[in-house]
C-alpha cells in the first residue's frame, strides 16, 4: 500500500525532527512525506533542506492548521494519506499495522489507533472519556475528538466525499471533520498505542483559545443543519448541543457577560424548541458563531 504522510507546522522546527525522524523509521515505510509550512518565522526550512531533503516542503502564508492540511491533503500522491502533527511521533510499526488491519478488513475507509499521552516530558493516562473504539462511532464522537489526527490512516475517496477540514474554524476542526465521516461511515480501530501524543506546550491550540466548546457548538450546528444524520443520531446531538449550550449559557449570566448571553441564549431556546423536530435552518434571529 503506498501511503502520502501530511505534517502542517508552524515555529515547531526543534519538535518537528522528532516527527519526521519516527516517520522515516517506520517498518513500512511512506511513498512520500509533505510537510507544509504555515508561515513559519524560525528555522524550519533549513532544518529542512539541511536534513531532509526528501521531504516535498510547501509553505503558506499563516493561514492555520485546517488550511495547511487540507492543502497537503490536495498535494498528496496516493490515495491513502496519513496525518501526523508536527509535535506528535509515531512508534516503528504504527503504519505496517494499519496496513495489515485494513488488508483483514476490507471496506474501511479509516483506521486509527489508540495512543501515549506525555505532558512536559512526563507520561500521563487519560481519563475514560479519551478511550478510544471503532466501529459505528458518531455517538462517541459527541461529547469530544474521539479520533486523534497523528493516528489516522484514512482513503482519499473519503475525505473528499465529506470536504476536508473546514479552515473557518481556528480549533476542533478535527472534532468537526470526525463527525462528518463517522456520520456516515463505520472506522477501524487499532488497540495499540501506536503513537505518542505530546502536550503541554505554549502553541498548542486548546491553550491558544478559550473556551473550546464554542468551536464544538458551531460543528454540531453544521452536522445538524446537513440533514445527513438518522433519527437517533440527530436526537443524540442536539442533547449534546444543548449541554454545551446551557453551560457557556451559564457561565455567560454568572460572568455578566451580555455579548455572550446574548449569543447563546437564542441558540439554546431555538435547539430547545427543535429538539423533537427535524433539523431545520435557524432563524435569522440566531447568529452562527
Amino acid at each position: 500500500m503506498d501511503i502520502s504522510v501530511v505534517i502542517p507546522t508552524h515555529n515547531r522546527a526543534s519538535l518537528l525532527t522528532r516527527a519526521l525522524d519516527s516517520v522515516h523509521s517506520q517498518s513500512h515505510p511512506a511513498r512520500e512525506v509533505i510537510v507544509v509550512d504555515d508561515g513559519s518565522t524560525d528555522d524550519t526550512q533549513q532544518v529542512l533542506s539541511r536534513s531532509y531533503p526528501d521531504v516535498i516542503q510547501l509553505r503558506q502564508s499563516n493561514q492555520g492548521v485546517s488550511r495547511a492540511r487540507n492543502r497537503g491533503l490536495s498535494a498528496a500522491a496516493c490515495a491513502w494519506i496519513a496525518l501526523l502533527d508536527s509535535d506528535d511521533c509515531w512508534h516503528k510499526d504504527k503504519l505496517a499495522a494499519q496496513v495489515a488491519a485494513l488488508a483483514d478488513s476490507p471496506g474501511h475507509l479509516l483506521c486509527h489507533t489508540d495512543e501515549i499521552w506525555v505532558r512536559r516530558d512526563v507520561r500521563v493516562n487519560p481519563m475514560r472519556k479519551h478511550a478510544k473504539t471503532g466501529g459505528w462511532i458518531y455517538r462517541d464522537c459527541l461529547p469530544l475528538c474521539a479520533i486523534s489526527p497523528s493516528s489516522v490512516l484514512v482513503h482519499r475517496e473519503l475525505l473528499e466525499r465529506v470536504g476536508g477540514f473546514d479552515e473557518s474554524l481556528p480549533a476542533c476542526e478535527d472534532y468537526d471533520l470526525w463527525l462528518r465521516v463517522c456520520a456516515a461511515n463505520p472506522v477501524l480501530y487499532i488497540d495499540r498505542a501506536l503513537i505518542t501524543k505530546y502536550g503541554g506546550h505554549a502553541d498548542q491550540l486548546s491553550r491558544r483559545h478559550w473556551g473550546m466548546d464554542r468551536f464544538r457548538i458551531r460543528a454540531l450546528e453544521k452536522i445538524l443543519r446537513s440533514g445527513v444524520l438518522a433519527v437517533g443520531d440527530r436526537i443524540a446531538t442536539v442533547e449534546t448541543l444543548l449541554g454545551k449550550l446551557r453551560i457557556l449559557v451559564e457561565g455567560a449570566r454568572k460572568r455578566g457577560n451580555r455579548e455572550m448571553l446574548d449569543l447563546y441564549l437564542p441558540k439554546l431556546e431555538y435547539w430547545h424548541a427543535r429538539s423533537a423536530d427535524g433539523p431545520g435552518e435557524p432563524p435569522k434571529s440566531v447568529a452562527v458563531c
